[in-house]
């Protein structure tokens, strides 16, 4: 009447058949579940890129875009993109001052009473504290604080 319990040796022997199954399962080849022909990349871009080798009108307008990127630099397109690269060049100056600029944090001066302290009333003067309005330091999103302060 009651489901007879499995003992150790059977335990373990199903154990070592999971065991196998799993691993029977990575034993796949990897020519046969990707099988791939003769072709190398550059016959698949260009084939690609021809339209399966028809020879049509596009073909030919991608031929003349890429032959348009080939193109080298003029003087002035160099300056240009040397100028502009500037800007997003890191230096030792622009990784301190990123273009997360810090939003003010105004010090807020008080001036404590002289007063009594502790458990045993002990006398404290007066002085004066500085501290920050905000408790962290906060940051601008880009292009929300463009002036400096």
């Amino acid at each position: 009447m009651y489901p007879q319990t499995l003992t150790k040796p059977q335990l373990q022997a199903g154990a070592w058949l999971v065991l196998a199954l799993v691993l029977g399962g990575c034993t796949t080849d990897k020519d046969e579940l990707l099988p791939h022909g003769q072709a190398n990349m550059m016959d698949v871009w260009q084939h690609g890129t021809s339209g399966g080798g028809s020879g049509s009108s596009n073909s030919r307008m991608l031929l003349d875009a890429r032959q348009e990127l080939r193109r080298p630099l003029d003087e002035a397109q160099v300056v240009r993109q040397q100028a502009g690269a500037g800007t997003f060049t890191r230096t030792p100056h622009n990784e301190i001052y990123s273009q997360f600029k810090r939003l003010p944090n105004p010090d807020l001066v008080m001036y404590v009473f002289p007063h009594l302290a502790g458990t045993d009333p002990v006398p404290v003067p007066g002085y004066t504290t500085v501290f920050p309005m905000y408790q962290r330091v906060q940051y601008a999103m880009p292009g929300e604080r463009t002036e400096e302060y």
